[in-house]
């Protein structure tokens, strides 16, 4: 793997440990996040900073779900996007249902730390799972 791709594997490692102070070492001060819309609890769309995105995205969805995302594939181009498709697999704390929702992670990397990321993800998995069964 390249080095931005290094950096986003350590991303993954980190929200599967729920280690909040592994996340922000990766992340740029500049760093912003466009997440996919219809998210629950307002986790959905931009969000700017790393302490604004780990309360309002992560720290949201962690509340809330028992969860975390698994990387499958790796992509990076030549001028340094990282593509990497995977799912988000947990349960919801509420239902104790489980999901599954595929994601499409596009992250930036500048300088050895995460600068943005656009994600795309099957919010209607997420909502199904808070459903009583």
């Amino acid at each position: 793997m390249a080095a931005g791709s290094d950096v986003v594997a350590g991303f993954y490692t980190a929200t599967q440990a729920r280690d909040a102070g592994a996340i922000l070492a990766l992340l740029h001060p500049e760093f912003e996040a466009r997440t996919a819309p219809g998210l629950p609890f307002g986790a959905g769309g931009v969000f700017h900073g790393p302490e604004e995105t780990l309360a309002r995205v992560w720290g949201a969805v962690f509340a809330e779900y028992d969860t975390a995302p698994y990387a499958e594939t790796w992509h990076e181009t030549d001028d340094g996007l990282v593509v990497v498709t995977g799912h988000y697999r947990g349960t919801a704390r509420s239902t104790g249902r489980p999901y599954e929702a595929e994601f499409v992670h596009l992250w930036r990397v500048t300088g050895g730390r995460i600068t943005w990321l656009h994600q795309y993800t099957d919010t209607a998995r997420w909502h199904e799972a808070l459903t009583p069964a």
